[in-house]
Order: C-alpha cells, then sequence, then structure tokens
C-alpha cells in the first residue's frame, strides 16, 4: 500500500511538471495574450470611458455654548456631531437647494452619487467631494453644497457659523479611470485566459504521439518502431526548413 501510494506521489509530481514544460513552451503565446487583452482595456477605456474630476472643499463646524469662552467640552461636542453634520450635508434640503440654485438638471439621488462627505480621525474638519465628467462643474456643485450646508447646519444646529476651511479646486488632473490600471488588470486576465485555455487543450488532448506515451497511459512495452520511409523522411525535412524560414 506504501509502494502504490509513493508512485500515485510520482505520477502526480510527474503530470505538474508536464503542465510546466507545456506552459514554458508556450510562454510567447501567454505574454502576447497579456499584450494584446492589457492594450484592449487601455483603448476601450481611452474611447468609451468618461473621465471624472475629483473637487474637494473644506469646512470647520464648532459648536460653542458660551460666545466668549471655548472650553473642552465644546471641543468634544463638536466632534462628537461631526456624523450630524455629515448627513446634514447629504440631505435633501441641501441636494434640492443646490439643484435649484445652479439650474443642475438632477435629482437628488444623482446628486449624491456625485457627493462624498467625509472626515478625518478625531478632527471637526469636513470634506465635501464632489465628482464630474467637466472640473469646472465639479468646483462649481462643491463650493454651492458647502454654503448651503453651512446655512442649513446652522439653522438646525442652532450654531453661530460655520467657517471655510478650504474653497473647492478646479482640478486638472482626472480621478479616474487610471490607465495604467486597466492595462495592468487587462494584461492579468489576458495571461490567466492563456494559461487556462492552453491546459484545458493540453488536458484533453488524449492521443498517443511518442513511445514513452504507449508506456505511459496504456502500460504496454514498445516491441519495436517503424522508421520513416524515404517520403516521410523528405516531407519532415522541408516541414523543419520551413519552420527554421519562418524563424
Amino acid at each position: 500500500m506504501e509502494q502504490q501510494n509513493l508512485q500515485d506521489n510520482t505520477d502526480i509530481e510527474i503530470d505538474v511538471l508536464e503542465l510546466f514544460r507545456v506552459l514554458l513552451n508556450k510562454l510567447w503565446a501567454i505574454i502576447l495574450s497579456g499584450l494584446i487583452v492589457g492594450l484592449a482595456f487601455i483603448a476601450v477605456t481611452i474611447l468609451f470611458i468618461t473621465p471624472q474630476y475629483e473637487s474637494t472643499t473644506k469646512m470647520y463646524v464648532l459648536s460653542k455654548q458660551d460666545n466668549s469662552t471655548l472650553t473642552q467640552q465644546d471641543m468634544q461636542t463638536s466632534l462628537s456631531l461631526t456624523k450630524d453634520y455629515a448627513e446634514l450635508i447629504k440631505s435633501r434640503t441641501v441636494t434640492e437647494g443646490v439643484i435649484t440654485q445652479l439650474g443642475l438638471e438632477l435629482t437628488h439621488e444623482d446628486l449624491l452619487k456625485k457627493l462624498t462627505v467625509d472626515s478625518a480621525t478625531d478632527t471637526r474638519i469636513l470634506s465635501i467631494t464632489v465628482r464630474d465628467a467637466d472640473p469646472y462643474e465639479a468646483c462649481k456643485i462643491a463650493n454651492a453644497i458647502r454654503d448651503v450646508a453651512a446655512n442649513h447646519i446652522k439653522n438646525v444646529m442652532d450654531i453661530d457659523a460655520v467657517n471655510v476651511v478650504e474653497t473647492a479646486n478646479i482640478p486638472d488632473q482626472k480621478s479616474s479611470p487610471s490607465l495604467s490600471k486597466n492595462g495592468i488588470i487587462g494584461g492579468l486576465l489576458g495571461v490567466l485566459l492563456s494559461v487556462i485555455i492552453i491546459l484545458i487543450a493540453y488536458v484533453s488532448n488524449d492521443t498517443v504521439k511518442t513511445q514513452e506515451d504507449v508506456e505511459k497511459y496504456l502500460n504496454l512495452s514498445v516491441l519495436g518502431t517503424i522508421p520513416l520511409t524515404e517520403t516521410g523522411r523528405k516531407k519532415k525535412k522541408k516541414k523543419q526548413k520551413r519552420v527554421r524560414g519562418r524563424k
């Protein structure tokens, strides 16, 4: 039984080595597939995907109990309310106010898809980011959201002021899509698909080609071989010359 298990393990190891050798022989095809699919992904990205730009503005919200004195309790209260402020910025009152102010042909849901509100850890600074195909439009919408949201927060939370930390910029670099990222993804996908196709073709090919195949798959000993005829040798030589000429 031990001997049989050892033999099975040896067979598996030989199969793995054969698969590796097959892939190594087809390495040029694998690399070519990766390059072709990677370039195809880049072409699709350039031709069919609209570039998006991001513009960010920042605001500082501070809740004070006493107008003359800023206490530690005020700081902690403002920090705990940061999430509330973020929700107020994304409220329908703010989005519809911006849509009306700028005359945008968008719905509340459409504007929310363009909008991201974030706050750094342990800070009271809120970042409002807007994505749009037009960098000028992204900047304009971000600033409008900040202004409308500031008034809405003051009315709802009953605070004195919302300070502007940073106005929105006009982005000169697109945020997405990334040509290099999509090219790498396409290249890896091309390599993976070519490897799968080569392995499937090899595993499904059960034809017997050599003397070793007869002994391995049929468990039969080869008693003799039939040599090539003169015509067969000439055909083989011609085939080899054609292969060399192509190289």
